[in-house]
């Protein structure tokens, strides 16, 4: 709840809320894993652990050490994540030598001890920089990163290289004798242009038959068709659409990573390669700042906390809305198109949300009415998976084609149902809310091409092999236009079409 985006990229939501790293978003999207709050154990949740059993006395008054009892707690955190699996990946964040995770990198030398040698892996993800001037790859941070692993007791088993060119059969030799692994144990992690054809080149290197070699489990033969004909639609697009991404944080692109992702999912269906225009909230409260979206063909608003940007964001959704340009709004995005409309087409122009205006007389978005009178930011918002109950023939039905549906969220204010009916009675259309109806969750623009704003997060159940009908819809129907100012006539087959 206080993490800077500038600093921490995306803060990425668990289906139990919890609020973590966005490197779990990418092995959710890549694996069939389901995160929750055990994924994640950072060094102040585990110092906190630990603060708290001391303060119960559960050490019984002895000395409390970061060997044995921050050691063990990291250990414990593994087992408890480790219920009902076959393997574990668990990922040690930060650089070898780094003084924040010592303790960690203890702590799996001992959890080898404590499981078995045949039971654990080592994998080392290590750098083998080109020198342009010099012509040639250096293998020196390598020897030196696996030198100060092994000064603490790991001998790693397996070398993730990661180069920006493949590594040649001397290349890997030389590496293996200076650092005493496996020749075929050494792994060219090479630059890709997608994310997505990492799990192809990892399975061309070998790797997935020397984990299951070193693990002593049956080899069986690798599926990766479906990954194949992904990363074919991603590297030849049958053709390409930009869409205009307005935000708050758009000068780190990983401040949005899981809706950056989504979108790039949601032109695969269409064979379609997606292109973002990125534009600052901010920028569009400036006397010509509508021009940076004139050209746009599909204007998402993305989340965001705090008045800055508030009314770019509320400027974009009035510019979609009346010029009949596919419109998505994400969590800020549904506030501030709602807003708008409350203002625009509803008679009330001084309609605000009180997160930027207490005093306003039209409170449309207020704080969460659990949340009244608690003033801490941390950890307070309405967190994780919520079901939604959805209105029959609405655009939201006719993507999801279920009617509840159980998405994330990550937000302090709501909707305010006192105003429900002056802006359903004005147009607007509320087709999706909580089972038990106290929350607003969706609402769409009837007549208008494509115009849906929800409060949850969409993006972070959309993976490459199945994109989140939500962001398929909103490329689609982006594509359309672009098509129809191009006077081309469309062929593509919707969504809700392939459904039917």
């Amino acid at each position: 709840g206080t993490m800077s985006p500038y600093q921490h990229g995306e803060v990425y939501v668990t289906d139990d809320g919890a609020e973590t790293d966005l490197d779990l978003g990418h092995y959710e999207r890549i694996t069939s894993m389901v995160a929750t709050r055990d994924h994640n154990w950072t060094t102040g949740k585990i110092y906190l652990s630990v603060i708290q059993k001391e303060r119960r006395g559960e050490y019984l008054g002895r000395t409390v050490q970061v060997i044995p009892h921050i050691t063990n707690e990291i250990k414990n955190s593994i087992r408890a994540a480790a219920q009902d699996v076959d393997i574990l990946l668990i990922e040690i964040g930060g650089t070898v030598g780094d003084i924040e995770s010592l303790p960690f990198l203890e702590a799996i030398r001992q959890f080898r001890q404590d499981v078995g040698r045949e039971n654990t892996l080592y994998i080392h993800l290590t750098l083998v920089p080109y020198i342009a001037s010099a012509g040639e790859l250096k293998t020196k941070p390598t020897q030196h990163s696996v030198r100060d692993l092994r000064s603490i007791g790991i001998q790693p088993d397996v070398l993730l290289c990661r180069t920006d060119r493949q590594l040649d059969r001397d290349m890997k030799r030389k590496i293996a004798l200076f650092c005493d692994v496996d020749e075929g144990a050494v792994i060219t992690a090479r630059d890709v242009s997608s994310i997505y054809e990492v799990p192809l080149n990892l399975a061309g290197e070998g790797l997935d038959r020397i984990l299951l070699e070193r693990l002593h489990l049956p080899e069986t033969e690798a599926k990766m068709d479906a990954w194949e004909d992904l990363v074919e639609r991603i590297q030849q697009p049958m053709d390409e659409v930009t869409l205009h991404f307005i935000g708050k944080y758009t000068a780190y692109e990983d401040s949005y990573k899981s809706i950056n992702e989504a979108l790039h999912h949601g032109g695969l269906p269409h064979r379609l390669k997606v292109k973002l225009q990125y534009v600052e909230a901010e920028a569009l409260e400036e006397p010509d700042g509508l021009k940076l979206i004139e050209d746009a063909v599909g204007i998402l608003v993305g989340p965001g906390f705090g008045d800055r940007g508030s009314r770019g964001m509320m400027a974009a959704a009035e510019y979609a809305r009346t010029r009949k340009i596919p419109y998505f709004g994400i969590c800020y995005g549904f506030q501030w198109a709602v807003v708008e409309y409350a203002r625009s087409m509803c008679g009330l122009p001084d309609a605000d949300s009180t997160e930027i205006s207490e005093e306003t007389p039209h409170k449309i978005i207020y704080k969460l009415r659990d949340l009244l009178g608690v003033d801490d930011m941390g950890g307070t918002m309405r967190l994780g998976s919520y079901a939604c109950r959805l209105t029959p023939d609405s655009l939201a039905f006719r993507l999801y084609g279920e009617e509840i549906i159980h998405e994330r969220h990550r937000h302090r204010y709501e909707f305010n149902c006192l105003y429900e009916r002056t802006l359903t009675e004005n147009g607007l259309r509320i087709s999706g809310r909580s089972l038990d109806g106290k929350f607003v969750e969706i609402v769409e623009l009837p007549g208008h091409p494509w115009y849906l704003a929800v409060q949850f997060h969409p993006e972070f159940k959309s993976k490459p092999l199945h994109p989140h009908p939500l962001f398929a819809g909103f490329v689609e129907a982006a594509y359309k236009r672009k098509l129809a100012l191009a006077g081309v006539s469309t062929n593509v087959t919707s969504i809700a079409e392939r459904r039917r």
